[in-house]
């Protein structure tokens, strides 16, 4: 079965946006996720630049919302309402680009809300579904991801992302590398989130440190993971751009052999 593989803006992340974009552009795949922060953001004055060249390359592509310096379930409302105004301006953007989809990161721990979680759980709630509801009137979709093991962070299991998402029409991005770090249950985690994973994240690591090495350069157990991963787009998100043409090789040696 042929597999939608694309490949992430982090590879060349203390590139420009248009040197990232002109360098993949150069590789057999079919999209590009753009990492939505630092070198690589997007806003009103340059989407449309690379709107255009994606469109003449004939590549599709994903945004990835920020996260730095992001919290979705911060007890400061300040800081919460600036996180969902960068992730709505995100998910206008996307929809102007034509975007497949944009994927999220859920809210992180911090010493007050370790203190108060009822209010944290709360807090989280709520900005999921505001971010459901902007999503659905600007038309496009928005996928959760799954976090690495770190203690502050949010979202590491299958259960707790479908509880996080539940009542909402959020679907899932599966970080496959991420689940490794937990714990590697890619079975129990495709069984319980299938009908939700619209979207996949590829890397590598050693099964602790989210390290998003080449894939083949770690212990995830490829073969088995994508012969049960749902038929959908993929996007490899290693750390330096050989990576990725390493990976490239490694997956079409490997899904032929699937």
């Amino acid at each position: 079965m042929k597999k939608v593989i694309g490949v992430s803006t982090q590879a060349l992340y203390d590139r420009s946006l248009s040197l990232a974009l002109y360098k993949i552009r150069q590789l057999k795949v079919n999209f590009v996720e753009i990492v939505n922060e630092g070198y690589h953001a997007l806003n009103k004055h340059n989407y449309k630049t690379h709107a255009e060249f994606l469109e003449e390359a004939r590549l599709k592509s994903v945004i990835h919302a920020p996260f730095s310096d992001i919290n979705i379930g911060s007890l400061n409302e300040k800081i919460r309402r600036a996180s969902l105004e960068l992730l709505f301006e995100t998910l206008k953007i996307a929809h102007y680009m034509g975007s497949m989809l944009v994927v999220i990161h859920p809210a992180h721990h911090s010493p007050l809300s370790g203190r108060f979680p009822k209010a944290y759980e709360k807090i989280q709630k709520r900005s999921l579904e505001e971010i459901d509801k902007v999503a659905q009137k600007v038309g496009i979709k928005v996928a959760l991801e799954n976090m690495p093991s770190f203690w502050i962070l949010d979202g590491q299991t299958p259960e707790r992302i479908k509880e996080l998402i539940e009542g909402t029409d959020i679907f899932v991005t599966f970080d496959i590398g991420h689940l490794n770090t937990v714990n590697g249950e890619f079975t129990e985690f495709i069984k319980l989130l299938k009908d939700r994973i619209i979207y996949a994240h590829l890397s590598d690591n050693d099964g602790v440190h989210d390290s998003h090495l080449a894939l083949g350069e770690g212990n995830v157990p490829w073969k088995d993971v994508i012969r049960q991963t749902p038929n959908v787009p993929m996007s490899l998100e290693v750390k330096s751009f050989d990576g990725v043409l390493k990976s490239l090789e490694f997956l079409d040696v490997m899904i032929n052999a699937v």
